[in-house]
Parts: C-alpha cells; structure tokens; sequence
C-alpha cells in the first residue's frame, strides 16, 4: 500500500513539474511570434519600396535566428552548470524586461528599438532552449520521451499558431495604437513567470563546468562529441536542416500569400498557422505512435510526406483554401520527423554532456534558420524563382537529403517497414520495458514462435538489435540485404567447430562493444508451440562479460499466420486483424547464469 501510495505521488510530481514546463514554453512561443509578425506584418504593409520590404522582412528572418547562433552554447553551459529551472525562471524575468523596451520601441515608432526588442527576445529564448529540451528527460520517465517531445512540439506550434495569427490581428487593429500590443506582451510576459516557478526543482548536472567565451570553440568540442555517436550526429543534421526548410518555407508563404493569392494580414496568419497545425497535431501523432520508446523509422516516413505535399504545393490555380491543406499536410509529416529527431538529441548525450550538446543542436538549428534568409534571397534576386518554383525547388531538395540520409542510416528505412508491419497487422503489448538496458550491452535469450519473431522484439525498443540468424535463412536471397542492414550474425548447427566458435565470438565482441545481441536459444522455431530445451551457446557468449542477459518471452505469437500452427509456416489465413501479442522482458540476469536458469525464468 505505501509503494503504490508513493508511486502515484511519484507519478503527480512529475506530471505537475512537466506540464508547468509546457505552459511555460506556450507562452515563450506565443509572445515570440506574436511580436515577430506584428513586426512583419507593419513592414509589409508600410509605404516603403518593394525591394526594402522585402530586405526588411528577411532582415527580421535574421534578426530571429542570429542570437540562437550567438548565445545557445552559452544556454547549454548555463543548463549544464545551474539547475535548468533556476534558467528557466532567469528568462522569463528577462523577457519582462524586453517586452517593456518593445513597448517603447512600438510607442515611439522607432525601427531601431523595435528591432533591438526583437533580438533582446530572441537572445532570452535561446538560453532557455537547452534547459527546455534538457529538462524534459529529468522530468519524465524515459519510456515517456517520446510522448512528451509530441506533447511538447503539440504545445509549441499551437502557440505559433495562434502567436502569428495574433501578430496579424494586433497589425491590423492596432496599427494607429501600438501601446495595446505592447501592454498585451508585458502582461503575458508576466502570465509566463508563473508555471514556472511550478516546474520541478532538478540539480545542476555538471555544477565544475567552465564556461568557454569562445562559442565556436564550444560548438567544436561538442561536434566532436556528436561524432562519436553516428545516430546522434545525423539526428542533428536532420533537425538543422527542419529547421532550415521551416524557415524557407515561412518566408515564402508571406511572400506566396501577399504576392499570389493577395491575402490580408490575418489570411496571411491563416497560413502559417495551416502549417503549425499540422505539425502540432503530427507531433502529437508521432508521438503516440512512437508507442513509449524512440521510433525513428517514422523519421523517412515524415521526410517523404513533406515532399510529396511540397510538390503538390507547385501545381498552378491552387485557392487560399487548397493551399492551407496542403501545408497542414506538409506540416504533419514535418511532425513525424521532428518528435522521434528530438527525443534522440535528448536521449543519447550523457547527463553531464546533455546540456552542451542540446545548446550546440539548438545553435546549428538556427545557423540553418539563417542560411534559409540568404539562401531565399538569393533565389528571389538571382535565380528569379517566384514563390511556386520556391515550393518545388525546396521538395526536390527534401528528396534529395531524404535519399542522402537513408544511405547513411539505412536501418532507419527498415524500421520503417518494420513499424508498417507491426502496426498493421500486430497489437503489441510490451511488459517489463523498463528491464532494457538504456545503453550498454545485453543478451536478449527468447523463445521462437515463428519466422517474425525478431520484428516483434525490435518493434518493442529503439535499441538495435544484432540477431544469431539460422545461416540458410540469412543466405536466402531476399533476406540477405536486410539482414546484412541489421549487421545478422550467421550461424548453423551445420557449421565446423572453428565457424561456429567465430559467429559466437563475434556476438559476444558486440556485447563487450555496447551492443544488444538477441539469440534464440531453442536453435529453432517450435513446431508444437512448447517451450523447447536451450542450447548452451549463451553461456559461451556471455563468458569474460559483464552485460545483463535479458530474458524475453513471447506470448500470444503461437497461432499466427507466421507460426507452424496448422502445420504450415505461411498460407494460412489470419484468426483476427490486428492480433494480439504479449512481450515480456523479464528482470536482468548475470552473465554467468547457466541456459537452464535462464529458461526457467523465460517461461515465468
């Protein structure tokens, strides 16, 4: 009864400290859009030239990227060496501050003042970037990161929604009265403050780091961090090209909504927020998908989805309303990408490194956001491109670094299938998840029910899991690639002495090199869906070893259209749609436990 008493106060804190951070991140947003586009929206309506309109509004483009370049590292050392909720309540008080010399720059109609807030703004937000992301995995549980990375993207662009939308509004019915919206953003700054005194109070992670005045000498040290770490490199690379794209993408919607289809200031808003709903609800989406662990196969998915609605976006005669579909589309699939991208930049760093590699990934983001300025006016002024072309060149593009990154990571294209697989056809409950090792190596021993058996284990843990493969099936012809993409480990009965010493070799090398191996114990799949004895070949893996060996049971998966049930493997058709299947990873065991031990607890 205490247990369960003190598990559920467990689970009100965090919950609590969570959704203060979400509120507090609700505000940061909708008051930072809110001003950019009133700002952008009194540009383009302002009796100026064409061509110093345009230079204006890519200048504010700058404006809202360059302090995340100049100040985010020093975000991630400040996340680091202080509690990042004593940095979060630090930004909201300086934002107080900001929005009263945005006030004064709106009163006196001076661009120069207007333009320092917008900056001064920016500069806030982008020390509060890494203690935002840093925070969300010391307030939740790990196998929540997922959930909460969509929660947190659901909750960042329904404030970019209604931000630009309120940005277009105060432009249009404040235009002659500028003190309202700026009486509006230092009360809503002040609003901000306090959800986040209710966030969760969490220690420095690294109190002796030094601070580096040098950014890029920072930035520097924490690539060559990143480099270590091939899915956590690619991962920012992919965030910093999103964010690139986004960037383009809101330049030439102003452009696309006031040049081509001749919208108002709000129908113009109308479309930005098209495109945040997509993504919050795509977030939100994603997340729940991501079924409590990291889903990366839905990161191809995302970037296919935003290039085929990035091409659709070229087709001529399109109305405001087919428009606004098509970029809710777009921004969908854009929320499949970025929750799995976020929760891997989270996820991978060490606690005392987490805070530093966020800030470099939160400041290469915007060196992305700022490219997407010059990048736009160069194909505006020298390639000539007009908002249509722009949509197309900037799909073409999204394919091009789509097929550039499945060559990299090809896994990734094959979690996709697998999750398509899975999803589809599968309802899998997963039991005792929080067994899985984070990192390091492990020895999975599982029961072997049919030939999907290795699918259903990945589709339950983002970690990658090298299988022993029975030597025939991984030399067949169809298997064989995808296979040699997992990095298999052949092995056979048939095999010499030596042959099989090696594949068992190489598997326990993987587990001393942090990996996770997978073999199934039984040396076959049961045709009479018995639990059969294990083969000894674990011990000889696990022998010299540390790692955990994870027991896995398989429960449910007899009776499917891949098991020997009915006395065939295939050619049968399925008893329910989607069928129902248990997966339980039992309590870690020594390495030195013996094969009969660790059948014992596999059938429990």
């Amino acid at each position: 009864m205490l247990a369960g008493t003190q598990l559920a106060n467990t689970e009100q804190s965090w919950r609590r400290g969570f959704w203060s951070l979400i509120i507090t991140q609700f505000q940061g947003a909708f008051s930072d859009n809110a001003y950019r586009f009133l700002l952008m929206f009194l540009i383009i309506n302002s009796a100026i030239p064409r061509r110093d309109r345009d230079f204006l509004v890519l200048a504010i483009g700058v404006l809202f990227s360059l302090p995340f370049i100049l100040f985010s590292m020093s975000g991630g050392y400040l996340a680091d060496r202080f509690s990042k909720r004593s940095v979060t309540i630090g930004t909201k008080l300086a934002e107080i501050v900001v929005m009263l010399l945005a006030l004064v720059g709106l009163v006196t109609e001076s661009l120069t003042l207007r333009l320092t807030a917008l900056f001064s703004l920016m500069a806030q937000a982008a020390f509060f970037g890494p203690a935002k992301y840093g925070l969300l995995p010391e307030l939740v549980p790990e196998d929540r990161l997922s959930w909460a990375n969509g929660i947190l993207e659901l909750g960042t662009f329904l404030a970019i929604i209604t931000g630009t939308v309120a940005g277009g509004m105060m432009a249009a019915e404040f235009r002659h009265s500028l003190v309202w919206p700026g009486i509006i953003l230092i009360a809503l700054a002040f609003a901000g403050l306090v959800p986040s005194l209710g966030i969760t109070r969490v220690p420095a992670a690294d109190p002796q780091k030094r601070f580096r005045l040098n950014f890029l000498t920072d930035l520097f040290a924490q690539m060559r961090l990143m480099r270590r770490d091939r899915v956590l490199s690619l991962a920012v690379l992919g965030n910093t090209y999103l964010w690139f794209l986004a960037a383009l993408l809101q330049f030439n919607i102003v452009f696309y909504g006031t040049d081509v289809l001749h919208l108002t200031e709000n129908q113009n808003g109308y479309l930005q927020a098209a495109v945040a709903i997509g993504i919050g609800v795509g977030s939100a989406v994603a997340g729940y998908l991501s079924g409590r662990k990291i889903e990366y196969g839905l990161i191809p998915l995302g970037s296919m989805g935003m290039s085929l609605f990035g091409l659709l976006l070229y087709r001529p005669g399109l109305t405001l309303e087919s428009v606004a579909l098509n970029l809710v589309l777009l921004g969908f699939f854009a929320g499949f990408f970025v929750v799995p991208v976020n929760a891997l930049i989270q996820h991978r760093p060490d606690a005392d490194t987490k805070g530093g590699i966020i800030g470099a990934a939160n400041l290469l983001s915007f060196i992305g956001i700022s490219l997407a300025s010059g990048v736009y006016y160069l194909m505006v002024t020298v390639a000539n491109l007009n908002p249509p072309m722009i949509f197309l060149t900037s799909a073409l593009f999204t394919i091009a670094v789509t097929v550039y990154v499945v060559a990299l990571q090809p896994e990734s294209l094959v979690r996709l299938l697998l999750w398509l697989l899975t999803s589809s056809m599968y309802r899998i409950r997963v039991v005792g998840r929080e067994n899985i090792p984070g990192k390091g190596g492990a020895l999975f021993v599982c029961n072997h029910l049919s030939f999907i058996d290795g699918m259903l284990l990945m589709a339950c843990t983002d970690r990658r899991i090298r299988f022993l493969m029975f030597k025939d099936i991984y030399e067949h012809p169809v298997i064989r690639p995808f296979a040699r993409l997992l990095q298999a480990i052949p092995i056979s009965s048939k095999q010499r002495p030596r042959e099989m010493i090696r594949s068992l070799r190489t598997a326990s090398e993987a587990i001393h090199a942090g990996q996770v191996v997978c073999i199934f114990a039984e040396g076959q799949i049961t045709r009479i869906g018995q639990l059969l004895p294990f083969g000894r070949g674990l011990e000889r893996i696990m022998k010299g070893t540390e790692a955990p060996i994870i027991p896995v049971h398989l429960d449910g998966v007899w009776g499917s259209i891949f098991s020997f049930e009915r006395g065939r493997f295939l050619w049968k058709l399925p008893r329910r749609i989607p069928y129902p299947i248990t997966v339980s990873f039992g309590p870690p065991m020594p390495a030195t436990a013996m094969a009969l031990a660790v059948r014992r607890q596999s059938r429990s």
